[in-house]
């Protein structure tokens, strides 16, 4: 990789536009910052296209972040630190970082093309929880994630994608009104299931259907809205001690995916 340039210049006009790509989005966006190392390397392996990445001036830039820039043709600058602050303000400055070209919204042909099961978060809103889903989705195998009145403008949300660690890249994710997802259900084939509290089935019953599913999560304290829990056709819930009254979404995802991926060999 030639010597990068080093962007030394706070009133550069680059360095503005970067500080304005770092404010919380509030509407569709057409590029945004991807931040970190493994963020950055999982969004280039998902061929997702970067205009450029950028490095602290005063660290050493990765290697093999550096190979895949120059595998896919993004330019690589250097910053100096002075100009990170300007650009994070006061949050905590990324060591590597990449403005990206946002994907376009997934639609749901993309869930009807692949193979594995469907999660439908409904009413799911912490950021964090929706993002450590969508990683253990990919991990254990998962077709697609579809989120319901999550409040999120875009998929490419900053905080979605560090807490997905770039995975939101690697897995299509939909977000859709409920009644969409209500349509889509009853037209796709999947047997729905929806994970409650009271459930029928264990998490060990699950993994026992063959067949793709539809596994239907809510909000941790309010469950999944009645237009999509009407579609269910079982339920199944976590054994838990009585003293804890319920678990975390995310961990409850977690669970149920890895009993459903047992029936793979």
């Amino acid at each position: 990789m030639p010597e990068p340039e080093v962007l030394t210049d706070q009133s550069d006009p680059a360095v503005q536009r970067l500080a304005d790509l770092a404010k919380p989005a509030r509407g569709a966006v057409r590029t945004a910052i991807v931040e970190d190392l493994e963020p950055l390397v999982q969004a280039l392996r998902a061929g997702v296209r970067f205009v450029e990445v950028y490095g602290d001036s005063i660290r050493e830039f990765p290697a093999d972040l550096a190979a895949l820039c120059t595998e896919h043709g993004v330019p690589v600058r250097l910053v100096d630190p002075a100009v990170l602050t300007k650009v994070f303000r006061s949050e905590k400055r990324p060591k590597v970082f990449g403005v990206a070209n946002v994907p376009a919204p997934a639609r749901f042909s993309a869930l009807a093309e692949g193979t594995g099961d469907v999660l439908v978060l409904d009413g799911v809103k912490i950021v964090g929880n929706i993002g450590a889903i969508v990683r253990t989705a990919v991990g254990l195998g998962a077709r697609g994630v579809v989120l319901v009145d999550s409040d999120l403008p875009t998929i490419a949300d900053r905080r979605v994608v560090r807490a997905s660690r770039g995975h939101v890249f690697s897995v299509p994710v939909l977000l859709e009104t409920r009644e969409r997802v209500a349509r889509w259900l009853g037209e796709s084939g999947l047997r729905v299931v929806d994970v409650d509290m009271d459930g029928s089935l264990s998490p060990e019953s699950l993994g026992d259907l063959e067949e793709d599913v539809a596994l239907l999560l809510g909000a941790e304290k309010t469950g999944a809205s009645d237009v999509l829990q009407d579609l269910a056709t079982q339920t199944v819930s976590v054994p838990i001690d009585s003293r804890v009254e319920s678990l975390n979404v995310s961990v409850v995802a977690g669970i149920v995916l890895y009993a459903r991926s047992r029936r793979r060999p």
